[in-house]
């Protein structure tokens, strides 16, 4: 309480008005207080487990990039605590659920123009790569928390080498894209409802961000965990996206539908490693939360496994774990 007295009399904050915020799937808490220049948010985010040099570095990227990413008012280091500017307390998820399609499309339209912004932002240099590795590790927590510990099944040594042999191919095709700044977690929970109407989104836990392919975030907000689009609404927005994307010079590919390939493996590789954190995320730290979201994950990683050469195996098995047949869609 030190640290919060000083920063109470420094920014005129009113110690007593202080609320739960938000936590998140991290040991990162959250929480709002008022004052004298409007509503602030005190972070607590204990170092043994949290390192927010990552946040800082992060948000002061995009800051300068001419985003809305927190700014940080006061950092207590060595205990975790940050003072934060506000960017309200309306997520897109609870915005989208009351809006109407209009209100919907242009959300979606300037989280667009947005994510655009952010993948121009020469940060090669400033964050990790996302490299062939990096993205191993992650697809590995699908047959360790959701397939081993979440299902309880077992794979024999055939199973395992078809799943490495699909895990080889989307890592081909994800490795191959060009590279850019990736938030890693652009999606419905972590956009706030703008200011002012037309505004840009407010990006949240961004600290995580690597310098990786440039379909992730676009696959992360389009095929989201938390709210599902239909296809055609889907493609709407990767055709707007791509358009934006090219004029402003991001390093898309010319023909779209090669970069809709693209963004499909990508997502796959998103939602298959999705799985094992929502598992992980129940077993291991007890939030059970993230169980109802496991359905649409999967339907997700069913789709594209059913659509594409060479990963028919990872669809056998995703239905053998989930006893569904497959689901038909969109392909090119």
């Amino acid at each position: 309480m030190d640290w919060l007295n000083a920063q109470a009399a420094a920014h005129g904050l009113v110690v007593g008005s202080l609320r739960t915020a938000s936590a998140d799937a991290s040991f990162r808490r959250y929480f709002r207080i008022d004052g004298r220049d409007g509503p602030r948010i005190v972070m607590d985010a204990p170092p043994a487990h949290e390192d927010c040099r990552p946040f800082v570095g992060v948000a002061a990227l995009l800051r300068g990039g001419g985003l809305e990413a927190p700014e940080v008012l006061s950092w207590d280091e060595p205990h975790g605590f940050m003072l934060l500017s506000d960017l309200g307390a309306t997520t897109y998820l609870e915005a989208i659920r009351r809006a109407d399609p209009v209100q919907s499309n242009a959300l979606y339209l300037a989280a667009l123009d947005a994510l655009v912004r952010l993948q121009r932002i020469d940060a090669q240099a400033r964050v990790p790569n996302y490299d062939r590795a990096l993205l191993q590790r992650e697809l590995d927590l699908f047959p360790t928390w959701y397939i081993e510990r979440h299902c309880r099944h077992t794979l024999d040594d055939k199973a395992l080498a078809q799943l490495q042999r699909c895990f080889e191919l989307i890592l081909d095709a994800c490795t191959a894209q060009p590279a850019v700044l990736v938030h890693r977690d652009y999606h419905s929970r972590n956009l706030m409802l703008p200011r002012e109407p037309g505004g840009p989104p407010g990006l949240l836990d961004f600290q995580d961000a690597v310098w990786g392919p440039v379909s992730y975030d676009l696959a992360s907000l389009l095929r989201d965990a938390y709210v599902e689009w239909e296809e055609s609404t889907q493609l709407d927005w990767a055709v707007r996206y791509w358009e934006r994307g090219r004029k402003a010079g991001l390093p898309l590919d010319a023909d779209f539908g090669n970069f809709w390939r693209d963004f499909e493996w990508m997502g796959l590789q998103r939602h298959l490693k999705v799985l094992g954190i929502f598992a992980r995320l129940s077993h291991r730290d007890g939030k059970d939360g993230y169980l109802k979201d496991l359905p649409l994950v999967w339907r997700y990683a069913h789709r594209v496994a059913s659509r594409y050469n060479g990963l028919g195996p990872l669809a056998h098995l995703l239905e053998q774990l989930a006893g569904t047949q497959r689901e038909s869609g969109y392909t090119f």
